[in-house]
């Protein structure tokens, strides 16, 4: 072992899992009307973690009127400061438990322990502390002329690159509302939803007020063609994200779409280099890429192409791929199998595009779904790799001259979710910001998020905000 190399910092902390798992419906742990239950798998170790049960129509049905009874029984008629103290203590709850949490979430998930325990976990708390202080101040919200009233029945279908994360930005707003609400985690990352329903119930939440359940994408759809929903909320892909528009289309239902991206990070000459790297790498590196702001494009001014490039392949060679439960790490595992041949497929269609390939060098673990650090240089905007988006370790860097080049680029997109701009000129950076087509634009820094400030985009990458008094608004009627 050379004197560089980091020797193993396993996490020590291990949570309590059921071998079983049920669904969360009415306050209590019930059995799925199919009487199915499948695994969900560790894919650093492609080992099953526990058995969780696999929700039908028909337990779709039953949430929703358990949701329904909540809402009106004890939920809505309930003082919001009382609502609020429920609030806080699941956000505590969430705090006191949060080692325990983010190694569950780094098994189940993949992704390195210390973004899970550093990022993931404590910003899922904060949304719950940032939105029980708001459920009695929500005359301060609603639209001008209107007594801030709630929905109803919230229904949530979260995705698999932060599952916590992702249910709180929908569960928390939705409470402190006073709306109900049924939530749908992602098959392969189903067991933190599932410890928040055991944390909703110690906590005392009256029954019905979050119901959780599991099941793959069948189940998913039987909660959208509920007609009885008051709302739904849904983060995933773009895909998905227009069969639910045609779905709800005509319906009462409110809906918000968070949807994919294909961000572009902008490099210009005059930015603070060194900075600007590690911004680039924690932009499209973290969570294996399985962000769907991720700045996954990068345009470069011309003039320091060939350094940023030297600067990429150096970085990426010191970041850590391996264990998800080493603190080291740096690259975690790819969440499951088909996402993992998804990114092969289109690593595969840049080479074959005329792009050249550059990758991360280590070894990779001889089990779990793992894929290098990768970027390619030569890339047209014609490309599959500068079109589509890929939600893995992949970056497409790319070249401009002018500051309009670098704009009309970074428009070429049909997605509009998130981008980013790096200059030391202050006036260049908002005057850029401001031409880019991006609900949310980061200057000199990316990834950065915090609950009072509102997230989401628009074109295909959906409507609607998330966070803030923006995102509260879409839980008021």
């Amino acid at each position: 072992m050379s004197s560089s190399a980091y020797a193993p910092a396993p996490e020590s902390t291990r949570p309590t899992i059921r071998n079983e798992y049920g669904l969360f419906i009415g306050g209590k742990w019930v059995a799925p009307q199919s009487a199915r239950y499948d695994a969900s798998i560790d894919p650093a170790r492609e080992q099953a973690i526990a058995r969780v049960a696999y929700g039908d129509a028909d337990d779709i049905a039953r949430a929703l009127r358990s949701a329904r009874k909540a809402y009106e029984r004890w939920w809505e008629p309930m003082k919001p400061a009382s609502r609020a103290k429920y609030i806080y203590r699941i956000a505590r709850a969430i705090t006191e438990r949060s080692r325990e949490i983010a190694v569950l979430e780094s098994m189940d998930g993949g992704k390195p322990i210390r973004e899970a325990r550093d990022f993931d976990i404590p910003t899922a708390a904060s949304h719950f502390f940032y939105h029980a202080g708001w459920a009695d101040k929500l005359e301060w919200v609603a639209r001008a002329g209107r007594a801030p009233r709630a929905l109803g029945v919230c229904g949530a279908i979260v995705p698999w690159n932060f599952p916590l994360l992702m249910a709180a930005w929908k569960i928390a707003p939705a409470l402190a509302c006073g709306n109900t609400v049924i939530l749908k985690p992602a098959e392969t990352t189903p067991l933190t939803a599932l410890l928040l329903a055991q944390i909703a119930q110690d906590a005392d939440l009256p029954p019905g007020v979050l119901n959780v359940v599991t099941g793959d994408g069948a189940t998913g759809a039987a909660l959208v063609a509920q007609g009885d929903l008051d709302k739904l909320a849904f983060t995933g892909s773009t895909e998905v994200g227009r069969e639910i528009a045609r779905a709800v289309a005509g319906r009462k239902t409110r809906l918000t779409l968070e949807l994919g991206g294909k961000a572009a990070h902008i490099l210009f000459a005059d930015a603070p280099l060194d900075q600007a790297i590690e911004g680039v790498v924690r932009g499209i590196y973290f969570n294996q890429g399985h962000v769907c702001c991720a700045g996954s494009r990068l345009l470069v001014e011309e003039s320091i192409l060939d350094e940023v490039v030297d600067r990429l392949q150096q970085r990426i060679d010191r970041l850590r791929l391996g264990d998800p439960l080493d603190k080291n790490t740096d690259i975690g595992a790819i969440n499951s199998r088909a996402q993992l041949e998804r990114i092969d497929e289109l690593v595969r269609s840049g080479v074959e595009q005329g792009a050249t390939l550059r990758q991360q060098r280590c070894d990779l673990p001889e089990r779990g779904y793992f894929y290098r650090a990768s970027f390619f240089t030569n890339v047209e905007s014609s490309h599959r790799i500068a079109r589509e988006e890929i939600f893995g370790p992949i970056l497409a860097v790319m070249s401009f001259r002018t500051p309009e080049e670098a704009i009309e680029k970074a428009n070429d997109t049909p997605y509009g979710l998130s981008a980013g701009v790096w200059t030391e000129r202050g006036s260049k950076n908002m005057a850029v910001a401001q031409q880019l087509k991006a609900g949310v634009v980061w200057c000199n820094t990316f990834n950065r998020f915090d609950p009072s400030s509102p997230f989401g985009g628009f074109r295909e990458s959906g409507f609607g905000r998330e966070g803030g008094i923006h995102g509260l608004r879409e839980y008021l009627a």
